[in-house]
């Protein structure tokens, strides 16, 4: 016998700017909700739909304008929200120990050396990853009966979501979860909650049979459609059966990414050589977009990246992926020719022309519209070099028409990630560098950005934490573990992750534990006799003047992320927006600084 719920919302219903967010009267009762004692829930629901406000319902944050709430007494309720407010703490534990039900510091403590982080830390300059862990320790030490989690892997490396996996695995409460990292959802959830134009459906059922679920209902309500001969109400679906036909087309793009993995693993040496094959000059230059031939980066005594050749060939798909701080970035930048390697070289085909996305897409103005965005102010846009109506290949990246003169500011953070997919996806490249593209995006947009790089005719590269994401979109995966090694895998994170266990199980050979995080980097070494006064002193504080900008540049990040900053405070968004550009400018000329005078201690 099933055991009685904890929590309960029945006919729940809620207006939102000047109609019913979910719940409208006309169209029949409220919602229905209703979480057992046991239950891991997937929330489900496309950008907008309304999935955190359904979180604060339930938490009691918000009053409903219709329905009853029902919770079983006792019961301990913990969100985890996606973005908290650290502006008003010194320290991660001020944040940690604040308000009436703070957990012991004892228990926050035991969390946060779990999972890595200082608490100590001063909330000002922390970065996202950071305060994101910091979050999580506090919602985790508070012993909850119900945890509900809004996009808890957001900011977090994959070491850090293997312990959350880990942790929720032994969790004896219910939990809720919003999240676009479908391994997630699938390794943790029991049943969905989907949450679908002002209508809640439930089903006892993982995400891992979400899909099939959603095509099902779909298919179903075309049906009845059809039969009703009611052609508005189809029109209204387009979208929904778009999102379907675009997985079954992605189906088949799978299929092919398997035969372009095989062909890669064909031309990968034996594993433990880290190494792709090179060929001709004569092939270079028919086929290869960047060779790179034992090339290495060494930061003071710590070797970041240990000497290694690949070839990129034109159409690949190169995924970059480890622990926060094993090298990630830097072997990109070394890649994409932004920094010089300590050792060999990085060859770039004369006609290589790349396109980089990255985390900056906040940085949108907020005061244009859609229209000035992708079309300059007018009616057509350049599509690589296909002339497309602004409003139809607006519904390409799964927007309304109408949205086409919207101002970038009313948006949320997702719905501009999209639009800027749209504007930089329109432009002629060959090489496109995608550093963290999922942050942000629900899972409709997932679909319709694996389907976008599958079409894509060059070269990509893309740093990513989602594991999902990765499987589903590249051809190679260089994996990094901390130690400098680099490991060249034909497939995706799942590949990886296999080859790291074969290896694990020769007893000759050592791996590191992926369970946690890498160490932190060694000291710099002393300075040499050769530099001036000036020059010496410029050696030691430079580094710890670069980590304090990557936490000032992190921070104004999270700020701009706030999709309602710019209606709120635009003075503020300008602000903060000036500072951030500033902030990166004197990172690259201490970078380029600190390098130049490491070159002169190494001579």
């Amino acid at each position: 016998m099933a055991e009685p719920p904890i929590l309960s919302w029945e006919g729940l219903g809620l207006q939102q700017g000047g109609g019913w967010l979910f719940g409208d009267p006309a169209k029949g009762d409220g919602l229905d909700i209703h979480i057992g004692p046991r239950d891991r829930l997937a929330l489900i629901g496309r950008n907008g739909a309304g999935k955190t406000t359904l979180l604060k319902l339930i938490t009691g944050q918000i009053e409903a304008d219709r329905g009853l709430r029902k919770i079983k007494p006792g019961t301990n309720i913990v969100w985890l929200e996606q973005d908290p407010d650290f502006a008003s703490f010194d320290t991660l534990m001020d944040f940690a120990l604040s308000g009436a039900d703070a957990p012991a510091e004892h228990e926050i403590e035991s969390i946060a050396g779990q999972l890595g982080i200082d608490m100590s830390r001063e909330a000002a300059t922390a970065s996202g990853g950071e305060k994101r862990r910091a979050a999580i320790a506090r919602a985790l030490a508070m012993d909850p009966d119900l945890l509900l989690l809004d996009e808890p892997t957001n900011h977090l490396d994959l070491a850090a979501i293997d312990w959350l996996e880990a942790w929720l695995a032994r969790f004896r409460g219910a939990f809720v979860v919003i999240s676009h990292d479908r391994t997630f959802l699938k390794r943790l959830t029991n049943a969905t909650l989907w949450l679908d134009r002002g209508n809640m459906r439930r089903k006892d059922v993982g995400f891992g049979g979400y899909e099939a679920w959603e095509e099902q209902v779909y298919a179903e309500e075309a049906r009845n459609a059809h039969r009703l001969d009611a052609k508005l109400k189809i029109e209204a679906h387009w979208l929904e059966r778009g999102v379907t036909a675009r997985r079954k087309r992605n189906m088949g793009r799978l299929e092919k990414l398997w035969e372009m993995r095989a062909a890669r693993a064909a031309m990968i040496q034996p594993a433990g050589t880290a190494k792709l094959k090179l060929g001709s000059d004569s092939d270079f230059k028919s086929k290869s977009v960047i060779v790179a031939e034992d090339i290495s980066k060494t930061y003071g005594d710590r070797t970041v990246i240990k000497p290694f050749s690949l070839r990129i060939q034109r159409g690949d798909r190169i995924g970059v992926v480890g622990a926060n701080g094993a090298g990630k970035t830097t072997l990109l930048r070394m890649l994409t020719g932004e920094l010089e390697p300590d050792t060999g070289s990085v060859t770039h085909a004369r006609t290589l022309s790349g396109v980089m996305i990255d985390q900056q897409r906040k940085l949108l103005d907020p005061q244009k519209s859609v229209r000035d965005v992708l079309a300059e102010g007018g009616d057509w846009i350049d599509v690589r070099g296909v002339r497309k109506h602004v409003q139809g290949y607006l519904k390409e990246f799964l927007f309304d028409p109408s949205v086409v003169d919207a101002k970038i500011g009313t948006f949320s953070g997702g719905e501009r990630s999209r639009i800027l997919l749209a504007r930089e996806f329109s432009r002629t490249s060959n090489l496109l560098v995608l550093d963290e593209p999922t942050n942000d995006l629900d899972l409709e947009t997932l679909d319709l950005l694996q389907e976008v790089i599958a079409d894509y005719d060059g070269t990509v590269l893309i740093v990513s934490h989602d594991r999902d994401f990765l499987d589903r979109t590249v051809t190679v995966t260089l994996g990094l573990d901390g130690s400098g090694t680099v490991d060249i895998v034909a497939g995706g994170y799942e590949d990886w992750q296999a080859q790291r266990k074969e290896r694990a199980k020769a007893p000759a050979k050592k791996t590191t534990d992926t369970a946690a995080p890498p160490p932190p980097p060694p000291p710099l070494a002393p300075p040499s006799g050769k530099l001036s006064y000036k020059d010496q002193r410029d050696y030691e504080l430079l580094p710890k003047r670069i980590e304090e900008l990557e936490r000032l540049i992190a921070n104004g990040e999270a700020a701009l992320g706030d999709p309602e900053l710019y209606s709120r405070d635009p003075e503020k968004f300008e602000r903060i927006s000036k500072s951030l550009a500033l902030a990166r400018d004197e990172m690259d000329e201490a970078e380029m600084r600190w390098l130049e005078l490491a070159e002169q201690v190494e001579q």
